[in-house]
């Protein structure tokens, strides 16, 4: 069991592994328009809200299409992919699961927008969940996290947040929340109240305070 009142969840990169998915379909939109995409330019996207990336993607492809446009083309792949198969993390599943067996409140927080939130929640035990397309300040911003504590009836304060990226970490962090880091294309500075750990693999919910050494 844990004290912590509530587990807040990312989603792209913690829970299912989007991110190869993401870049595809940007490499997908450059070749369409002649253009050279990097792996480089992908890693400045990791963990930004759709429109930050349709507006640096439309910027350094010079392209005609609008930020909303782009983030459309986007989510409208992902979600074909996503019917097609859903890569799990390690052990974030698990630990979901195991959560919710000894009664843990979760959320799912996320900057990715309803449509590819919603074939995830729909099969997780999320009490709450919040999308990129609901919130008026993303990630960094605190109001995501802020959001989801709320819907859940708890203090983010209270919580333990899980993530993969520097953006949805100090997100999070300025919540007021613990934050549990698992990094995965990206590297995640070290801070107050927040702990890498390079797997969630074997974690349970009995492990959580101890990482935090709560008392």
């Amino acid at each position: 069991m844990t004290s912590y009142a509530a587990v807040l969840w990312d989603l792209d990169g913690t829970i299912v592994d989007t991110e190869p998915l993401w870049m595809a379909a940007e490499h997908e939109l450059a070749a369409q328009h002649g253009k050279t995409w990097t792996d480089e330019d992908a890693m400045q996207l990791v963990g930004n809200s759709l429109i930050a990336s349709g507006e640096y993607i439309r910027a350094k492809l010079e392209i005609a299409m609008t930020p909303e446009e782009i983030v459309d083309y986007l989510v409208e792949r992902l979600a074909a992919s996503l019917q097609q198969h859903i890569d799990w993390r390690p052990g974030a599943r698990e630990l979901i699961e195991a959560l919710d067996a000894v009664g843990v409140p979760q959320a799912l927080v996320t900057m990715s927008y309803t449509a590819l939130a919603a074939p995830i929640a729909a099969v997780l035990p999320f009490g709450a969940v919040v999308t990129g397309d609901v919130v008026t300040r993303p990630k960094p911003f605190p109001d995501p996290y802020l959001m989801a504590a709320d819907r859940l009836g708890v203090a983010a304060s209270d919580c333990l947040a899980i993530e993969d990226s520097r953006t949805g970490a100090a997100s999070a962090n300025a919540a007021g929340c613990d934050v549990l880091v698992v990094p995965h294309f990206v590297t995640v500075p070290e801070q107050e109240r927040r702990v890498l750990v390079p797997t969630l693999a074997g974690l349970t919910p009995d492990d959580l305070d101890g990482l935090f050494a709560r008392v």
